[in-house]
């Protein structure tokens, strides 16, 4: 991981990152807990770890229900929450239930709300950021912010809800993106294949291309230019709830690129790895809990922990 000197934080000198997603309450149940609400969203989860590496800022919507105050970690971690909005009604509401091996939640229930209603309208400073990530939305939503934006890196997340239901309308916004970040089931279900390999490159072919796969406890793999590159899962004791952990991952990674300000195979890898650690600590507690614990010291130390249990020399034969 890049050192920033002595003493300096890390989004000091960080270009311009700007998510478009949700912030929701949860209910989540898990083997040793039932029902547990919190604090959730795909723009809470990116925001809190890109917060430690640089400057983001969200584009999102809440019910008059919401209580601002949850966000103040976010502001406190140099999140800026200025476009997030009011409005009459309830907020997104996101219920859903892990069974024993905590790999993938079963949605028991999604209530849209005011999210239902969310136009996603970009300023015009907004629409020259550097980085701009479209988290799990609506396909024609995320059209919208795609069409609206010039950003020089455009990043899109999505779900089998919407391959399966929005293929046409996710079609169009993969063929004016250039990275795609989603897990394996969603690549295959997306590509039609079962090899990661494979499926990549046919996701390539649709537009984007580089294409990122999380992979739960096998860690995350990169296609970019042909290249491959894989790492593995941070190992901890405590596994206590995955909620969130794919969009922590998305929010390492492109915090760490929007830090550097360019992509390249150096700063993909690195963002990967980042994303990698900060994941760990979201699966450490319920909600935003293990996150909020975070602090770059400590990323730094998991990093380097990543990075010692990869490291290899040359095969001397």
């Amino acid at each position: 991981m890049t050192s920033t000197g002595s003493g300096a934080k890390m989004h000091d000198t960080a270009s311009s990152l700007i998510v478009v997603g949700s912030i929701a309450i949860d209910t989540v149940s898990t083997p040793s807990a039932h029902a547990r609400q919190g604090l959730g969203g795909s723009a809470t989860y990116f925001s809190a770890a890109a917060g430690l590496l640089c400057r983001p800022q969200i584009i999102a919507v809440l019910g008059e229900d919401f209580d601002r105050s949850q966000l103040d970690f976010l502001v406190e971690r140099g999140v800026d929450i200025s476009n997030v909005y009011t409005r009459k009604g309830k907020t997104f509401h996101w219920e859903g239930s892990y069974g024993q091996e905590l790999a993938e939640a079963t949605t028991l229930c999604t209530d849209l709300n005011v999210f239902a209603d969310f136009e996603p309208n970009l300023s015009d400073s907004q629409k020259n950021c550097d980085f701009l990530f479209s988290a799990n939305i609506l396909p024609q939503l995320q059209l919208k912010v795609v069409e609206q934006a010039k950003a020089k890196f455009i990043v899109a997340d999505t779900m089998n809800l919407w391959i399966n239901t929005e293929y046409e309308a996710l079609r169009q916004v993969l063929s004016k993106i250039d990275m795609l970040v989603l897990n394996e089931a969603e690549a295959q279900l997306l590509s039609k294949k079962q090899n990661i390999i494979d499926a990549a490159e046919t996701i390539i072919s649709f537009g984007p291309r580089i294409v990122v796969i999380k992979r739960g406890a096998y860690g995350a793999f990169r296609m970019h230019e042909g290249r491959i590159f894989s790492c593995p899962a941070y190992p901890t004791r405590s596994i206590v709830d995955p909620t969130g952990c794919g969009d922590t991952f998305a929010g390492g990674l492109l915090g760490t690129l929007a830090r550097h300000g360019e992509v390249n195979d150096a700063t993909l890898r690195e963002g990967m790895i980042v994303g990698t650690a900060l994941a760990s600590f979201t699966i450490e507690g319920y909600s935003l809990d293990g996150l909020k614990q975070a602090t770059v010291e400590k990323l730094r130390e998991r990093y380097a922990r990543l990075e010692e249990m990869t490291s290899f020399g040359h095969l001397d034969m």
